[in-house]
């Protein structure tokens, strides 16, 4: 059963130094991978998805047909149908109301400034795949990114052993209006997505998560195209005091632990005996899962049960580790959310398990993890967006300004750009 310590005994420096360890481990794997496909294009993409994957796609080619992508329609029930369609209605929605709009304002003196958005021309969506099926990475990648004008969605995932994509993912990106798909996985889709290859043309940006080899070659691409985050194993932090019950805890912990033998599930509270009563819970309910194995290990590995003196040292502690799920879960919730600084999302109330969130919300769950919600944020509309800076001088704003632009650009050794004003006055004068 696990152990429950005290926050003064929990190392988080010790854990995130760990993490670093290990995706520096990879790194010179990873480079091999972009490496080679972006020499070898195609041949490339066949030879690694046959090596890590198993099917030889070489007669069948990389990308999805239309007639494969109908027959997944057809395979999915009517009512898994009409849940995937209210999930997606959902999101939609929600990111509806992050759009931006351009703006100009015009100032007295004749000048204007304002700002243009524009969506990105393109975007590649990674959707984990081969022995699970991720629909709902299809929604939260494609659906903000639609909201957004995103031109060209492209999306990628690795086959299952007889080289089909699982009609469900298929399915999620017919629902989203998603027709480009490649059946490429791991560190070699995101080369393609980013090098290009004969078969798939470049993309501007790459989103969705993956396991560590998706992760690093994302960090590795960065720069020749834009990535939405580096992220990591799925986390769980639970801030509690004494009015939850033991099972609805250790039910949340373990929805987070079954992702992945890496994922994070800790719980914090200032109730010894509530921690006692989760400990005996978890291990209750790990028996009989259908990923008990997974998710045995991760709540061994990375589980932890942390006693604090106050909910208010809880609640720094859970600043400190920046979640990527955060549950207040605790009799007054939205008593609490003022004091949330960092993390990826937040659930408040005893019917908001963070499995809401997963699926169905609205808002996206593609979320900072590894304490990066420290500075990042959620994936958003404004994730697919470009913002252009329009500025318009009039004679009167640069006549009244010169003397001062000039001075800065002096008081940086640039004097052509001090001259650069100067002359459109000199220009005025001689006329």
């Amino acid at each position: 059963m696990k152990e429950i310590v005290s926050d003064a005994d929990w190392d988080l420096a010790a854990r995130r130094r760990g993490t670093g360890a290990d995706r520096r481990a990879l790194a010179d794997t990873v480079a091999a991978i972009l490496a080679k496909v972006a020499d070898e294009g195609d041949e490339a993409l066949y030879d690694l998805t046959e090596r890590f994957d198993g099917p030889d796609l070489r007669g069948a080619g990389l990308r999805v047909t239309e007639a494969e992508i109908a027959q997944a329609g057809g395979a999915v029930s009517a009512e898994w149908l009409a849940a995937l369609r209210a999930a997606r209605d959902n999101i939609r929605r929600y990111h509806e109301k992050q759009k931006r709009v351009s703006w100009l304002e015009p100032a007295a003196d004749g000048s204007i400034l304002g700002q243009m958005t524009r969506p990105l021309a393109s975007v590649g969506i990674y959707v984990p795949g081969g022995t699970a099926a991720y629909p709902s990475s299809v929604l939260m990648n494609a659906v903000p990114a639609a909201v957004a004008g995103v031109e060209r969605i492209v999306m990628v995932s690795p086959p299952q052993r007889d080289g089909r994509l699982k009609a469900e993912v298929l399915a999620a990106a017919r629902e989203c209006g998603v027709e480009e798909i490649y059946k490429i996985g791991g560190a070699q889709a995101i080369a393609a997505l980013a090098f290009g290859a004969p078969s798939v043309p470049p993309v501007d940006k790459i989103t969705g998560p993956g396991n560590i080899y998706v992760t690093l070659a994302k960090k590795q691409v960065y720069g020749i195209v834009d990535i939405d985050m580096l992220a990591g194993p799925s986390e769980i932090v639970i801030l509690a005091d004494e009015t939850w019950d033991a099972a609805l805890l250790a039910a949340d912990l373990l929805s987070q632990a079954e992702h992945d033998a890496l994922a994070a599930a800790v719980c914090i509270s200032p109730h010894e005996a509530l921690l006692r009563e989760v400990a005996a819970e978890t291990e209750r309910q790990l028996t009989g899962l259908p990923r008990e194995e997974i998710a045995r290990r991760a709540w061994e590995d990375n589980g932890a049960l942390i006693l604090v003196d106050s909910l208010a040292r809880g609640m720094d502690l859970a600043n400190a580790i920046a979640p990527e799920h955060l549950e207040l879960a605790v009799a007054e919730p939205f008593a609490w959310l003022g004091r949330v600084r960092n993390a990826g999302a937040v659930f408040l109330g005893p019917c908001t398990p963070e499995a809401v969130g997963d699926y169905f919300a609205g808002p996206d769950h593609i979320l900072p993890t590894g304490g990066t919600a420290r500075f990042h944020s959620v994936l958003d509309v404004d994730a697919f967006l470009k913002k252009i800076s329009v500025v318009h001088y009039s004679p009167e704003a640069l006549r009244a300004s010169q003397r001062q632009i000039a001075l800065l650009a002096r008081s940086e050794g640039l004097e052509a750009h001090a001259r650069a004003v100067e002359r459109r006055e000199e220009s005025r004068d001689g006329e």
